[in-house]
């Protein structure tokens, strides 16, 4: 297995030390050395994040397609309620003919997974001596010494001779990591989602079951992770709200609460437009302006 994944460790732990490297012009080569380290493992989460914008982009769209198939999945739900097996099949069916996918939210999560378990496993060589990729030698001893507000990058809640600190630490940004997950996945559903009825909706339940679920997950096994780690995790969670919240606000959803906001505050900036009340006035024709035409009298018939 580690064989297999070595060339995964060797990348990331490249683009760490890269990112160390550069991060070397601006705090000084032999200085800072916890910030650099730090702020490389948020540079690693940039690029990443970058790299995955199109796979952002595929998620959006079959987000949507899926809220547009809703009329149709409530059709099949009701025609087949008694033949799950039908219906499941006309559903799969339903999803190849119009080219999506209703797991396609959990794309950029399963896409970092590898990113995430390489991340783990380098930084856990960083605690055991044991190298990986490019961090070996004086950059192994560096990172091992590197701390986040005083706790140890490469050191978890539950590790051997953790220091109150490193606990404190861990806690937090668990507690942060958790808390971005579940208003993440809120956002998303109070204000990027047009109403759904909940009754036999697998989008919602799929929707409902990250919010509640994946905050839990993290919070339980993050007391297993490296401090590093969970730098990565909250940074990219950062990402994703900012990301969904641009989203939200400037291309929301058509029928979402946000879709709704932004029809009425354009309707509102339209009415309050002078140029736009200019155009509207001089394509009205006001009552004085309409000449009547004089009525002929009408002669008397003999």
């Amino acid at each position: 297995m580690g064989t297999i994944l070595n060339p995964l460790y060797f990348a990331v732990s490249w683009v760490i030390v890269t990112f160390h490297s550069l991060l070397g012009y601006v705090f000084g080569k032999e200085s800072h050395s916890s910030i650099k380290w730090s702020l490389a493992i948020i540079g690693l989460v940039v690029l990443i994040r970058v790299i995955l914008i199109p796979l952002f982009v595929k998620q959006i769209k079959s987000q949507r397609a899926l809220t547009a198939l809703q009329p149709h999945m409530k059709e099949i739900q009701k025609k087949y309620k008694d033949d799950r097996q039908k219906q499941s099949e006309e559903m799969m069916k339903l999803y190849k003919e119009h080219k999506t996918n209703p797991l396609a939210s959990c794309f950029p999560i399963l896409a970092q997974a590898p990113i995430f378990f390489a991340l783990f496993t380098v930084l856990n060589g960083i605690a055991r001596n044991h190298p990986h990729g490019v961090l070996k030698g004086d950059l192994l001893n560096s990172a091992k010494q590197a701390q986040f507000f005083g706790a140890d990058l490469s050191s978890s809640f539950l590790s051997t001779h953790t220091n109150t600190q490193t606990k404190i630490v861990t806690v937090l940004l668990i507690i942060f990591m958790s808390a971005t997950t579940f208003t993440t996945q809120r956002q998303l559903m109070v204000k990027g989602m047009p109403k759904m009825d909940s009754s036999n909706n697998m989008m919602l339940q799929q929707q409902k079951i990250m919010l509640y679920v994946f905050p839990i997950i993290f919070a339980i096994s993050g007391v297993n992770f490296p401090v590093g780690v969970l730098i990565y995790w909250s940074t990219t969670n950062l990402w994703t709200f900012g990301q969904q919240f641009y989203v939200i606000k400037r291309n929301p959803t058509p029928g979402s609460p946000a879709y709704e906001e932004l029809q009425a505050k354009r309707a509102k900036k339209n009415n309050t437009n002078p140029d736009v009340q200019n155009e509207t006035n001089s394509s009205v024709i006001e009552p004085t302006q309409i000449k009547k035409q004089r009525n002929q009298p009408k002669r008397k018939r003999k």
